[in-house]
């Protein structure tokens, strides 16, 4: 039994390790979105949030490959693999920057989602099995307090290495007339992506031989899952019900995070303060992980939690539409709080019980991240066409969705034939 908890722990370790490197990539988005607006000239909302769509439809893509890939390699090797992709991708970034081409930009965005499609297929149903699936949520709740911790310290970071002391800079971007000293200028701000991704993919590289080195032990889902087995995927309509539930989740968390910056700028507040409004959305989810750890499963089911959030979430939703300024940013920031258990709630009542199926649903549950790709667009497309405030009316769809999935979707099991 000791030697068991020590394995466990020893993989939660470097698990946890890689939930890290999960979210210091994704939620720097947070930061890229107006640093490419300004670097590469965007005009359009919808421009901008092709930052996020690049990145999250790279989920939608490969993740049934992901499935088939890990089943080739093992989790080790497939989780090595998926770093070497994300540092290809963010190699990407130095000749998108010399050449201030926004394509190779968003191509590299789309590596790094691949390769995080990879390392996710394989380690959310590891951390799902490590233990009891009435612990579960507890468990994915630790892993979001070192995804959440690692996008905090990126965006500070990369906002330093962006935006940091270069206000003279996006003046005289904005003063100076198009040729080629604007063109000059534009270069120089382009430019100082280089560095930061570099380090990244030396990190990234780093991790590649951790991983290798530290053996990470095999898990066998078939004997870890003890659902019925039955003939099909298709015969746990409960997976299916989930698998939109966490699209409409990561679209209606993507849009509470990675629009604060373009938000508080619509109300005047300047980039060298609004940037923080990210920090503080993470931190607000890092209390609601916390909490999580806490309260569930010891005082309250993960389903209850579930629902309760979503009450919590609409009701912010309606104080951020029927106010403005500040306290409105202040109503999509404590959406994070709201969000917190979602994630680690919907995984678990998606996934239980799948038997050899566990795999395979575990890859559809992670191509439906692309919620993240398709939902920030429609703000997008709404704020363009009305504005910023409005646009966050388009939660509601997420939320209702969500509520009908936790409520009676995730309670929809397949008769047994006669």
């Amino acid at each position: 039994m000791e030697t068991s908890n020590k394995k466990t722990a020893y993989s939660m370790f470097i698990i946890g390790a890689l939930f890290f490197v999960f979210g210091f990539v994704t939620w720097i988005n947070n930061i890229l979105i107006p640093y490419m607006t300004a670097a590469c000239e965007l005009t359009t909302q919808v421009q901008g949030y092709l930052v996020t769509f690049a990145f999250y439809i790279a989920y939608f893509v490969m993740s049934i490959p992901s499935s088939y890939v890990l089943k080739k390699t093992g989790y080790g090797n497939g989780m090595a693999l998926g770093l070497i992709i994300m540092a290809i991708g963010c190699v990407m970034f130095v000749p998108g920057a010399m050449t201030r081409s926004y394509p190779l930009f968003l191509l590299g965005l789309f590596l790094q989602g691949s390769g995080l499609s990879l390392l996710q297929t394989a380690s959310n149903p590891y951390v799902t099995v490590l233990g009891p699936v009435e612990s579960a949520a507890r468990r994915m709740s630790i892993m979001g307090v070192c995804n959440k911790l690692a996008g905090m310290i990126g965006i500070l970071m990369l906002y330093k290495a962006l935006f940091s002391g270069k206000e003279h800079l996006f003046e005289q971007i904005g003063v100076t007339p198009d040729g080629p000293e604007k063109e000059a200028l534009l270069q120089q701000l382009s430019n100082g992506v280089i560095l930061p991704y570099l380090i990244m993919t030396a990190v990234l590289i780093a991790l590649v031989i951790f991983v290798k080195l530290a053996r990470l032990p095999e898990i066998q889902l078939e004997e870890s899952q003890k659902g019925e087995k039955k003939s099909s995927i298709f015969d746990y309509p409960y997976l299916w019900l989930g698998i939109l539930a966490i699209f409409f989740y990561v679209g209606a968390e993507v849009i509470a995070i990675d629009t604060l910056i373009p938000y508080g700028n619509y109300y005047n507040i300047p980039t060298d303060v609004s940037h923080y409004f990210g920090v503080y959305a993470l931190i607000a989810l890092l209390i609601g992980y916390f909490c999580g750890i806490i309260f569930v499963p010891k005082f309250i089911s993960q389903r209850n939690a579930l629902i309760i959030q979503l009450c919590l979430s609409v009701l912010l939703v309606i104080v951020a539409l029927c106010t403005t300024g500040i306290f409105s940013i202040a109503a999509i920031i404590c959406l994070s709080f709201a969000h917190a258990i979602m994630w680690p709630a919907i995984w678990p009542l998606s996934i239980h019980d799948l038997g050899d199926h566990t795999e395979f649903g575990s890859a559809l549950l992670i191509m439906a991240i692309a919620g993240g790709a398709v939902m920030p667009l429609i703000y997008g497309k709404i704020a363009d066409a009305a504005n910023r405030h409005v646009a966050y009316a388009i939660l509601f769809v997420s939320y209702a969705y969500i509520l009908f999935f936790a409520t009676v979707g995730c309670k929809i099991t397949k008769k047994k034939e006669e």
